[in-house]
């Protein structure tokens, strides 16, 4: 089993744009979006995956990700949960990570998060001055959540 162990962050400013080496448009939805499991559809440029994900335990959970036909995953996005996620995923190096900093658009737009994929729950990073609140045990910043309960709505 493959494990994904993340945290999350808010941002302070805007000055982590200096540091993008690459953006990438992501489209994705929930096939299912309960609290033991997730089932999700991306695209990703022209690739696509189906990916499922465990329970989250802290802030690790079971990770599966397999890729799809680009076709069939234009096909299994109308069949998720609405509204679907819309972003832009910027890749941030620093300090020995990559941190890809999420900028939501259509009904999550104004929300920017921080994550960083670690190899243990303990390892040690450095933070970038731009980091601000952690956000990795509240589940309204998780992507199903936001599928679920907009950005735009929280008001």
């Amino acid at each position: 089993m493959l494990t994904e162990i993340e945290r999350k962050f808010l941002l302070t400013s805007a000055c982590w744009r200096t540091g993008i080496t690459q953006s990438l448009r992501i489209t994705q939805g929930y096939l299912s979006r309960d609290l033991e499991r997730t089932v999700r559809v991306r695209i990703c440029g022209e690739n696509a995956f189906i990916t499922v994900k465990g329970k989250t335990e802290g802030i690790s959970r079971t990770e599966i990700e397999f890729p799809l036909p680009l076709e069939t995953a234009l096909e299994l996005l109308p069949l998720c949960f609405q509204p679907l996620i819309d972003k832009t995923r910027h890749l941030v190096p620093h300090g020995g990570h990559l941190w890809e900093n999420d900028e939501f658009h259509g009904s999550n737009i104004g929300l920017i998060v921080a994550e960083i994929e670690l190899e243990a729950e303990d390892t040690a990073f450095a933070r970038p001055d731009w980091l601000g609140d952690e956000v990795s045990h509240d589940f309204r910043y998780t992507n199903a959540s936001l599928s679920e309960r907009p950005f735009g709505k929280w008001g």
